[in-house]
């Protein structure tokens, strides 16, 4: 057989496959936004529901595309999400070739069918990194360690959100909700189960523009930073407690107070506010916006039986899509 002369310079034993698969899923942060990029704790959730699969082969013909790739999304989106991405690709891709020590200068083709939501705080644009990264690895054959995606990972997030904290790194690759802090995750002790209901806003908020909204206000304020992050912490490691503890009513408190720290920074809008209520009206144990704010999702923890009605009450409240992800209890070794 006649290999394609895109593949000319990569050695027989990296040419393992000619089609190289990886996947990654979204993630929600329960608890921490914003302040875990100074350091603090936050507790993430796993969105297995919602995946991102990636396909990387060699190309059969020469590309003049940049670096030798080709990039496609399907789905819907738009196109300046799919400009950013390539761009965004291109990047990772030299970045991917230069880590794993790939000779030549291959052309290869990528495909990416993301479900994700861009802009909503579901980790999108990190699990897109995070599929296209193991699908490139599965193609050359390279077996990556989690150290070595995350930091490939990490180094596409920092390129489209300034600096990131690198839970979306983290999670998108999670198998169990996280408590992060500092680049170090664990997996979180859950004495309960129950129901998350994501809620998606239908409008696409900017981390980077939440960033800079609160860096003011802490230039503004003497001492707003400090209280700030004194009450993230408090009540990230309250709602800890409450999921070890199994006490679900407590951990819905700590949700709906740290919506008021957001909101209260200027982080929320009127329909996330709206939504909040509405899941609140419906007997949701706490709701919160979730991720960088300005827009994107609303996170609602409910009991099983009330997760219809939540789910009715937040579309009438301007939800446009909603998604249920179970909490479950995990084994006691989990910590």
């Amino acid at each position: 057989m006649t290999l394609p002369t895109s593949v000319e310079g990569v050695s027989e034993n990296r040419r393992a496959r000619s089609v190289g698969i990886g996947r990654a899923h979204a993630k929600a942060i329960l608890l921490g936004e914003h302040a875990v990029v100074y350091g603090t704790p936050a507790l993430a959730l796993p969105i297995p529901q919602l995946t991102a699969t990636a396909s990387a082969g060699w190309s059969s013909h020469s590309s003049d595309a940049q670096g030798g790739l080709s990039f496609t999304m399907t789905g819907s989106a738009s196109r300046a999400v799919v400009t950013l991405a390539s761009d965004g690709l291109q990047r990772l891709a030299a970045a991917f070739k230069e880590r794993m020590g790939v000779p030549g200068r291959p052309h290869l083709d990528v495909i990416l069918d993301g479900a994700i939501p861009p802009g909503r705080g579901l980790g999108s644009s990190a699990a897109n990194s995070r599929a296209i990264v193991l699908a490139l690895a599965d193609l050359f054959g390279h077996e990556l360690s989690e150290t070595t995606a995350f930091d490939l990972v990490q180094t596409a997030e920092n390129m489209a959100h300034g600096r990131a904290s690198g839970v979306d790194a983290m999670t998108v690759g999670a198998a169990a909700p996280l408590l992060f802090q500092a680049g170090r995750a664990e997996e979180l002790a859950i004495g309960c189960d129950g129901l998350f209901i994501v809620a998606d806003s239908g409008t696409a908020g900017s981390t980077k523009e939440a960033v800079e909204l609160l860096r003011d206000g802490f230039r503004r304020e003497p001492g707003a930073e400090e209280r700030f992050l004194t009450r993230a912490t408090e009540l990230v490691e309250e709602a800890r407690r409450a999921l070890a503890d199994g006490s679900p009513a407590e951990l819905g408190s700590r949700l709906t107070n740290y919506h008021e720290l957001l909101r209260a920074a200027g982080l929320s809008t009127d329909r996330i506010d709206a939504m909040v209520a509405a899941a609140l009206g419906a007997g949701s144990l706490g709701a919160k916006i979730t991720g960088g704010g300005l827009g994107g999702c609303v996170l609602a923890l409910t009991q099983p039986e009330l997760a219809s009605e939540v789910a009715r009450r937040l579309h009438d409240a301007g939800a446009v899509q909603t998604w249920v992800v179970p909490l479950r209890r995990l084994a006691p070794h989990a910590v």
